[in-house]
């Protein structure tokens, strides 16, 4: 089986305290883009992962796509025997959840391949253990969560919103920004109201008002060059300009997909890579079954 696997981006993201268990209360609204992974499975005598090109993700059972199956076999006392080959198109250390991606798309069709009888919350609940993105990187389309990430809502996005996605050349550790959110001094967790009617309206110039990153201020103490890539969305023409997540990558919202690629073309020599996209209403899909 071979699936697609949507990056994720944020339009709103207020973190809380730190927890007693380790983790930030937050309230994210999250949405499904058009920038994919691609997932194949194959039965095979024991676990094997492989990754195209090699060296953007870990081809080993460090990867969140090994990790899954391994988790989902145990549940229901199998062997994980499975071939998994991942071609990567969503940068790792992104703010884009490309690794989450890929585990939801492994759990998805590993419930295919091995015929197993598990819902979707189910796989959501699995997801959990492996990371706070993957419960809503299986469900896809738009969604608010809270808590850690586990507990999930979905939101109407009727019409499809196109975004310009600008990657700096290099990663930064979602840790390393939890970090200095903290030493920074924590915030009190936000209402996304405003971002998920404007959302359901399809109205952007509200969108563009109320998005909204904690993570933001962060992010550029630890980088203080990633704040050219906003301002160059920002002179190209984006109606807003936020950073996804944890970063370093920037979403620059666009009126339409024409106006997109015009301010794409603006500003693809101030970024590493420049990517055009639209919001999604579904999570991985399957595109072949071999």
């Amino acid at each position: 089986m071979r699936y697609l696997a949507p990056a994720k981006i944020n339009p709103f993201l207020s973190v809380g305290a730190r927890r007693a268990d380790g983790l930030h209360e937050i309230v994210s609204v999250m949405q499904a883009v058009s920038l994919s992974d691609t997932v194949s499975l194959e039965p095979a005598p024991a676990l094997s992962i492989s990754v195209a090109p090699p060296d953007a993700a870990p081809a080993d059972e460090t990867n969140l796509a090994a990790r899954a199956a391994r988790s989902l076999a145990g549940m229901h006392g199998l062997e994980p025997a499975v071939a998994i080959e991942i071609r990567k198109r969503i940068p790792a250390a992104a703010g884009l959840a490309g690794g989450s991606a890929d585990a939801a798309a492994t759990l998805l069709g590993l419930k295919a391949v091995w015929d197993l009888r598990v819902s979707r919350k189910a796989l959501e609940r699995i997801g959990a253990g492996l990371g706070a993105d993957v419960p809503f990187c299986i469900r896809g389309g738009t969604a608010v969560a809270r808590g850690a990430g586990e507990d999930l809502a979905v939101l109407s996005c009727p019409e499809p919103v196109w975004w310009v996605l600008g990657f700096a050349d290099e990663g930064l550790s979602t840790g390393a920004v939890y970090d200095e959110y903290d030493r920074l001094g924590a915030g009190a967790v936000g209402d996304p109201y405003e971002v998920a009617d404007a959302l359901a309206r399809g109205d952007l110039d509200r969108l563009g008002a109320a998005l909204r990153n904690d993570l933001q201020t962060a992010a550029i103490s630890l980088r203080p060059s990633l704040a050219k890539g906003a301002d160059a969305l920002s002179a190209a023409g984006a109606m807003a300009v936020l950073l996804s997540g944890s970063g370093p990558t920037w979403l620059g919202l666009a009126r339409d997909e024409a106006y997109a690629h015009a301010v794409a073309a603006e500003v693809a020599r101030g970024f590493a890579r420049v990517e055009v996209v639209h919001s999604l209403r579904h999570g991985p899909k399957e595109i072949t079954r071999v």
